[in-house]
């Protein structure tokens, strides 16, 4: 990937926010190109005064400084931040006071690209974004293309644009907060997925969630993919400033229209991509090919397909990327079955968009959610998904939340309020799910919530619920 420009980096001064993965990367591939650089951290634990110490030993032209994240280096030409810092960091304030520009490392890859670097086809939305982005990496590679599922997962987007390994297309997910510190970005095609409240808190609003989110559409040369269904992407689509030949193309779970994606009788297809689109479809799998076929993990599959289609991916090549495809654990995750009761894990619903989508997925549920809110109401996803929910389990710190809209919205759904939050509490709530659930039941873990009051994360939360079921297997023998 040579002819890569390096001069403009020669003697910067660079601040790096965060001494986290991204930012060590950045801190790493900077000093690299000459730059003199600081890495600024408001935490000082002995962990990070151990990966300072390794970042400081293996580079020269790098320091690090702990214990104050608020105050910008003297002489700083430029602040590269890790996608966690909220815009309203002092760090910041300081930073356009000085006239400096602050970026995230999503920029910085995108300005390292070499003259020939491979084109991105980039995911955001909501919910649904890394399972997207892994099997649109899935059908390129079934196309016999070289590529990697980076950004927002995998290795850091960084070190792949500096890496040695040759590729074809990158299939990158992009958050809302990368996202908001990317204004040079400028995708092949792109998919915004959905939109529902989440990270407010950071953002400020739903509007500046909604328009960083839109940033992924800025400048797509080919494609904006945006669900039928969420007229808020379509919107998004409306007001981005594409490149004079880019296409909106919507994907649908019903029959689609033209430059559309849909499903037909159990079969994926293409009005979008092909000859004649006002009459012609091109069918590109089958339901049954997605795994799991949950309603919206075929959205995804959508989402995925069109996105791959934009590139020029041959039809067979989408249905072969969907078959090979694995979901990463946690998400709606078929733990196993005990006594006819099937347990399902999808701890990585932390909001409320997405255990919705969860919920949808099953005739009949017992219901294991709670955890941290973080500002969410649970009425409307109560109301929905009410005709579906035998029982409920609720855990955590904010389960009277949620407990509230089940007796407004639900009162005939007989509810278990374990007042506890230990971790100890999974094992509890499994089996006082088991004694809800009838044959033909759904155990399903929604939490709708994040899980940091009990757990380190998702993961964590997710791996309990499996341990728990398989103590029930154990104890059936």
């Amino acid at each position: 990937m040579g002819g890569r420009q390096v001069t403009s980096w020669q003697g910067m001064h660079i601040t790096v926010a965060g001494l986290g993965v991204s930012g060590i990367s950045a801190a790493r591939a900077l000093a690299g190109l000459g730059a003199s650089v600081v890495v600024v951290d408001g935490g000082d634990s002995e962990v990070l005064r151990e990966k300072a110490a390794a970042l400081e030993s293996s580079l020269e032209g790098v320091r690090v400084r702990l214990g104050d994240g608020d105050t910008l280096p003297e002489g700083t030409d430029l602040v590269v931040t890790s996608p966690g810092w909220k815009p309203t960091s002092p760090l910041f304030a300081a930073a356009a006071e000085a006239g400096v520009d602050v970026v995230g490392d999503v920029e910085i890859a995108w300005r390292l690209r070499a003259p020939d670097a491979p084109p991105w086809l980039a995911v955001t939305g909501t919910n649904g974004k890394t399972t997207t982005t892994q099997m649109l990496a899935s059908i390129l590679r079934a196309a016999g293309l070289r590529t990697a599922a980076v950004g927002n997962i995998g290795t850091p987007i960084i070190d792949i644009v500096l890496g040695e390994e040759p590729y074809d297309v990158l299939a990158v997910e992009l958050s809302s907060y990368q996202l908001h510190w990317a204004p040079s970005l400028r995708a092949h095609s792109a998919a915004v997925l959905n939109l529902a409240p989440d990270h407010l808190d950071w953002h400020g609003s739903m509007e500046a969630y909604a328009a960083d989110k839109g940033r992924i559409y800025e400048g797509n040369r080919v494609a904006c993919v945006y669900n039928v269904a969420d007229k808020a992407t379509e919107d998004l689509v409306r007001e981005a400033d594409v490149e004079e030949d880019c296409r909106a193309i919507g994907f649908t779970l019903g029959t689609p229209g033209p430059s559309q994606l849909g499903v037909v009788e159990g079969i994926l297809v293409d009005r979008a991509f092909v000859e004649n689109r006002q009459k012609n479809a091109q069918e590109l799998a089958e339901v049954a090919d997605v795994n799991p076929p949950a309603p919206h993990n075929i959205a995804n599959a959508l989402a995925a397909a069109a996105l791959a289609r934009a590139f020029g991916v041959h039809p067979q090549a989408v249905r072969d990327g969907l078959r090979a495809f694995r979901p990463d654990a946690h998400r709606i995750e078929h733990v196993a079955d005990v006594d006819g009761v099937g347990y399902v894990d999808d701890s990585k619903a932390t909001n409320t968009h997405a255990a919705e989508a969860s919920l949808a997925a099953y005739e009949s549920i017992v219901w294991i959610a709670g955890g941290l809110a973080k500002g969410a109401t649970f009425d409307e996803l109560v109301a929905k998904s009410a005709k579906r929910l035998r029982g409920a389990v609720l855990i955590g710190t904010d389960r009277a939340l949620i407990r509230e809209a089940l007796a407004r919205h639900a009162p005939e759904v007989p509810v278990v309020d374990l007042d506890r939050t230990d971790t100890g509490a999974m094992l509890a709530a499994v089996r006082e799910a088991r004694a809800l659930a009838r044959a033909g039941d759904t155990v399903l873990l929604a939490p709708a919530c994040a899980s940091m009051d009990m757990f380190v994360n998702y993961n964590k939360r997710g791996d309990a619920f499996a341990e728990a079921v398989r103590e029930l297997q154990s104890a059936d023998g």
